[in-house]
């Protein structure tokens, strides 16, 4: 008789905090494909921000502020994949390190639990730390940083909390996404990609908030999800570094915005593309990049996505994006997006914060009063 082999059965169980934006709403059924155990906390600023039904992401989630995660919650787990942060510059009223420090505080916080219980840490970082990069080649992992936002600063931060702590039995692993996009349940359409082809399907207008010359390496959700995946396999050699820092992406979509707009262009008829007027521009407009000044945007950088393909073997970017910008009109296309899904500030992250803000339902440490 045949004896099935019960371990081989078992499912890793996987914490991911921070599951309830737009990442995470795409990363827990794809892990879940995947046949993983999940189990995902989240704050739950973003619940009522649905493009699309998501029925497996309301079945494993847990609306839970993570600094108030319980050592046995942890303990549950496997491996972590740690989401959790504010993924924009913080509210106006609000001064950078009122938003950010909780968010290092935490981070290390968790890790350090991960690291007593014996847990793989996974941490979302940022290609954003490479900032305003004068370097014209191809950005690595050791090349200089240089954050221009509280965001990319806090990315950075977290990391460097990280290499303190790791040591021969704590092996974090940090993944420096380039900027995602690509359709989500709960997509944001502040992210460029995102925006323009939002902007093109449903008003056949391409408008760029800056003379789009600054370049940016670029990634499909689907291929940050498959990065994430490798990393959860991942497992450590003798001559890796304490601490795997690994950027994510491809040197293909390494993109000015300016290329972007045109690729969109030619996609969709009838689209024209024009750059916004600072004199026409009211303060809480959604196309408005606060970081964006007199129409220069000063984050620039080229990336190089050569380690991953050493470390993760077989890891390769399914998207390009052409294809991915392809796929992203093909689903609005299924889901009729239109102007007033375009204009609704629910897809818009920091306005929807400031949002919950100005209405009282959030304090400034981004807690719920309710």
């Amino acid at each position: 008789m045949h004896v099935v082999n019960k371990k081989i059965l078992m499912k890793e169980n996987i914490l991911i905090t921070g599951c309830g934006g737009y990442l995470g709403s795409y990363l827990i059924p794809y892990l879940y494909k995947k046949n993983y155990k999940i189990t995902g906390y989240d704050i739950g600023f973003f619940k009522k921000c649905n493009l699309y039904k998501n029925q497996l992401l309301n079945k494993l989630i847990v609306y839970k502020d993570i600094r108030e995660l319980s050592y046995r919650e942890i303990e549950k787990c496997d491996k972590i994949i740690h989401l959790a942060g504010i993924s924009n510059d913080p509210l106006n009223k609000l001064s950078s390190n009122s938003i950010y420090d909780p968010t290092r505080q935490y981070s290390l916080h968790l890790a350090k639990i991960a690291k007593k219980l014996g847990k793989k840490f996974i941490f979302a970082s940022s290609c954003s730390v490479y900032g305003a990069s004068k370097n014209k080649n191809y950005l690595n992992e050791k090349s200089n940083t240089n954050p221009q936002t509280g965001y990319s600063i806090n990315k950075l931060q977290i990391e460097q909390d990280l290499e303190k702590i790791a040591d021969k039995n704590f092996f974090p692993i940090c993944l420096r996404f380039a900027t995602i996009f690509g359709s989500s349940s709960r997509i944001r359409l502040d992210v460029v990609i995102n925006m323009l082809a939002a902007m093109a399907f449903t008003k056949k207008k391409i408008i760029l908030n800056s003379n789009g010359e600054a370049w940016r390496p670029h990634l499909h959700i689907d291929d940050a999800c498959s990065a994430i995946d490798y990393a959860l396999k991942y497992k450590k050699k003798k001559s890796d570094e304490k601490l795997l820092i690994l950027n994510v992406g491809s040197e293909d979509n390494n993109l000015r915005i300016i290329d972007i707009a045109k690729i969109l262009k030619k996609m969709v008829t009838g689209s024209e593309i024009s750059f916004l007027k600072k004199i026409f521009l009211p303060s809480n407009d959604l196309l408005f990049d606060r970081k964006i000044k007199n129409g220069h945007d000063s984050r620039t950088y080229k990336v190089s996505f050569a380690k991953i393909k050493k470390k993760f073997k077989g890891f390769k970017c399914k998207y390009s994006v052409r294809t991915g910008i392809n796929k992203m009109l093909k689903d609005f296309s299924k889901i009729n997006l239109n102007k007033k899904d375009f204009s609704n500030k629910k897809f818009y992250r920091l306005q929807y914060l400031e949002l919950l803000y100005k209405e009282k339902k959030i304090n400034k440490f981004l807690k719920w009063k309710i």
